[in-house]
């Protein structure tokens, strides 16, 4: 399909940008390599588009997000870095709108819990994926349901942690019959799954990715007795709760989530806009004495480091970085 004079005008601003980066290339190959990569992109990803006008409005994008990629990778003292993933063809707004779904209660009340161990008890570093205590990396897709992937990740490992068994869980029979696409909380969906006296599995009523009609009555997969609120802006006993379970959090995202490809993430996040829930699966330090949350997120496994991400932890401010400190929680069972 041919670009249009007003795409090629972007393509030469582009040219410009990747010249200085890499001078030695000619201006033919790299007009070439902008227009291949899209295609190659879109290939990759499985990408099309309804017609003309909306090709060349996501190609305009594509290209702002990869310059985006490369002037924020050759900066200077970096611990993490961006990278073209399946997204890489929406503005940061439309990837946020379509991809967290966090809506906190107006009154919020917390159940307050004590130490849950001594720190001298916890271990140095922790990963529930390596006791099989984490299902395979899920997507919410366009419903702003991350609430429910996050509180069935946690109740997952849980009921794996108690009875030696890991079950995928429903997270559409909670979109469908407690809170919908339009955002929740995940201290209402423990609520719910108490109350029903447990969920279904993921292969007796699967993700769909909108909002369908409730079918609780199916066989209950898993059960919990209730959940615990972690006391608020502590790293420390959010760490001594990760120690023992997986645990659902919150988390404000910023544009760099959009792209982040590995590596320790360090911000910039907003800490008092949190717009999404992810899942803590396990902590742990790097060899250089930076320490880290291990983040299970809902956005499939072509994000990230293969739908993980490493946050930066004990960043010296009680909340964490992105807020992650501020209201986590976890199911008991």
């Amino acid at each position: 399909m041919a670009i249009t004079i007003e795409i090629k005008h972007l393509i030469a601003i582009f040219i410009i940008f990747w010249t200085c980066a890499y001078p030695a290339m000619s201006r033919t190959q790299l007009e070439s390599s902008v227009a291949n990569t899209f295609q190659q992109w879109m290939s990759q990803y499985e990408r099309s588009y309804a017609d003309v006008a909306e090709k060349e409005k996501r190609f305009k994008i594509f290209m702002r997000n990869l310059e985006y990629i490369e002037n924020f990778n050759n900066g200077a003292n970096k611990s993490y870095v961006l990278g073209l993933n399946q997204f890489a063809d929406l503005t940061y707004e439309e990837f946020i709108a379509s991809r967290t779904g966090l809506k906190l209660p107006t009154l919020y009340s917390t159940n307050s819990v004590a130490p849950i161990l001594n720190l001298s008890d916890v271990p140095p570093s922790m990963d529930w994926r390596e006791k099989q205590a984490v299902t395979n990396v899920k997507d919410q897709g366009q419903c702003g349901s991350c609430w429910a992937f996050s509180a069935v990740a946690a109740m997952e490992g849980i009921v794996k942690i108690k009875t030696g068994k890991l079950i995928s869980l429903s997270e559409q029979e909670l979109v469908d019959c407690n809170q919908g696409c339009g955002g929740g909380f995940m201290d209402k969906a423990f609520n719910y799954v108490k109350q029903n006296q447990g969920l279904a599995s993921e292969n007796d009523y699967p993700y769909q990715g909108v909002v369908g009609t409730c079918q609780n009555g199916m066989a209950r997969a898993a059960q919990i007795s209730g959940y615990v609120d972690v006391p608020a802006n502590n790293e420390e006993q959010l760490l001594q709760a990760v120690a023992m379970q997986p645990v659902s959090v919150i988390i404000s995202t910023d544009k760099e989530f959009h792209l982040y490809k590995e590596g320790i993430f360090t911000g910039p996040c907003e800490t008092f806009t949190q717009d999404h829930a992810v899942t803590a699966i396990g902590y742990g330090t790097m060899e250089d004495g930076t320490k880290y949350w291990l983040v299970k997120n809902s956005w499939g496994e072509g994000w990230g480091e293969r739908g993980y991400m490493r946050l930066q932890r004990d960043v010296g401010y009680p909340e964490g970085l992105c807020g992650i400190a501020m209201r986590a929680s976890y199911p008991t069972a």
